[in-house]
């Protein structure tokens, strides 16, 4: 009998996903990170990025903007500051942040704090756009994005 993973998603508004998982891949802050059943136990920083999570072979992604992970006996517990799966994020809203963030960005050229605070945001946004892009297409499992020529 093959051991399964148990995934908890939390933010600060809500717990967005609660699942068995074979497989669950991090964006932390050293760098991607993957994670079996079988792991040792680890705390991560995150960093913004993509979270997927493959369950019976279907591939589950997340944006998030930062938090920390817990790995512990087969249960990965995700605290993240925010979370969207694929399919609750607007791809045109994403893109309108995007150029907001590019525009303050421009604005504050001499004031670093507020500077990293755009580049942040553009972060944040191209993530967004990147995981709505990937969106599962009807009848297929996965969520890969269509090849050029399909």
């Amino acid at each position: 009998m093959s051991r399964a993973l148990t995934v908890e998603l939390v933010t600060p508004e809500r717990v967005t996903l609660e699942t068995p998982a074979d497989f669950v891949v991090l964006p932390a802050f050293q760098g991607e990170m993957g994670i079996l059943p079988g792991h040792e136990s680890a705390m991560v920083q995150l960093q913004a990025g993509e979270v997927r999570v493959t369950v019976a072979g279907e591939v589950r992604r997340f944006a998030v903007s930062g938090g920390f992970v817990e790995v512990h006996e087969d249960r990965i517990s995700i605290f993240a500051e925010s979370a969207e799966m694929s399919q609750e994020i607007d791809l045109e809203r994403a893109k309108q942040s995007l150029e907001r963030a590019k525009a303050e960005k421009l604005q504050r050229k001499g004031d670093s704090l507020t500077l990293a605070q755009a580049e942040a945001a553009m972060e944040r946004a191209r993530i967004r756009i990147k995981i709505a892009g990937l969106k599962m297409r009807p009848g297929v499992r996965g969520s890969h994005p269509p090849r050029p020529g399909v």
